[in-house]
């Protein structure tokens, strides 16, 4: 991975991070309903601008709404709407810190999905991968100060719902139709804004929205959603899928660190351990290993 790419690998990262803080700002004052149809909405708006302004161009294929409206309704639902709603509802309680946290144990899900949908062997590495994660989880909302508000359980288990509907899209997209990454992105989005809708009526704003908080909406729509996605997807094109799934392991440290700056979250030795604990879970079942590990490994092999 060259430094350009490196740099893009990193600003998504912060960018990804940053959505937990923006979440905990305005979940409580517009409601998690409100808020994720502001989010999607404005992402889909800010990818139909970036689609007429490059348009033409392979990168921004149309839609094609007759031939992929069901593709687009299951992605939309499963890798945006719903899980989107489940971290804004658990954002009015536990803190951008634990949430990035709980984010990253989706590819640990990912391994249980494979299990049951493909019937995808679980190796032993997976396996001690998803106990070091559920002893992470355990660590980190076990002690932090969070877990003693009033529905902090029904959050996390809403927050780690989140992460399961990451892993059945991603194992949804391997089985489907091959799409064009910008059209996936763009065409989720709409149909996101589509399924958020019915949601509105149980979800009231609770609060008044003031021009701080819509700055955060507006951050987590275009800044999070929107130009996130075009970095997403230019370092799959550039260095393939799996070097830039390393984002999951970087987004919780720039949560961690966000929260710590912009919100006060007190960083204990709890969230320290309780994170690295996830993040080990979460390399060991994905099989990750640093570039600087496995390059002495590449060259014993070659002697």
């Amino acid at each position: 991975m060259n430094t350009v790419n490196m740099l893009r690998l990193v600003a998504l990262a912060a960018i990804w991070g940053g959505s937990f803080l923006f979440m905990r700002i305005a979940a409580p004052v517009l409601g998690p309903a409100v808020l994720i149809e502001y989010r999607v909405l404005f992402a889909a708006l800010f990818l139909a601008a970036v689609a007429w302004f490059l348009r033409g161009r392979a990168s921004t294929a149309p839609l094609d709404l007759r031939t992929h409206w069901k593709h687009y309704l299951i992605l939309g639902l499963m890798n945006s709407a719903l899980p989107f709603l489940l971290f804004a509802f658990a954002a009015r309680t536990l803190s951008a810190s634990v949430l990035s946290v709980l984010n990253a144990t989706a590819p640990m899900f990912g391994a249980l999905v494979a299990f049951v949908w493909a019937r995808q062997p679980v190796s032993g590495r997976s396996a001690l991968g998803l106990l070091l994660g559920t002893l992470g989880v355990a660590l980190l909302v076990g002690f932090d100060h969070t877990s003693d508000l009033p529905g902090a359980g029904v959050a996390v288990a809403a927050a780690l719902a989140a992460a399961l509907c990451y892993s059945v899209a991603s194992q949804y997209a391997k089985s489907a139709k091959a799409v064009p990454p910008f059209a996936n992105a763009h065409g989720s989005m709409w149909a996101a804004a589509l399924w958020v809708l019915p949601a509105l009526p149980f979800f009231p704003q609770p609060g008044q929205a003031t021009p701080g908080i819509m700055a955060a909406v507006l951050a987590l729509g275009i800044l999070c959603s929107g130009i996130a996605y075009i970095l997403y997807f230019k370092l799959i094109e550039e260095v393939g899928t799996t070097s830039a799934l390393t984002v999951t392991f970087l987004n919780p440290v720039f949560g961690i660190l966000w929260g710590a700056i912009f919100l006060h979250e007190v960083v204990g030795w709890h969230t320290l351990l309780g994170s690295a604990i996830v993040l080990l879970g979460t390399a060991l079942v994905t099989g990750f290993t640093p570039s600087f590990l496995r390059a002495p490994a590449a060259a014993a092999r070659g002697k």
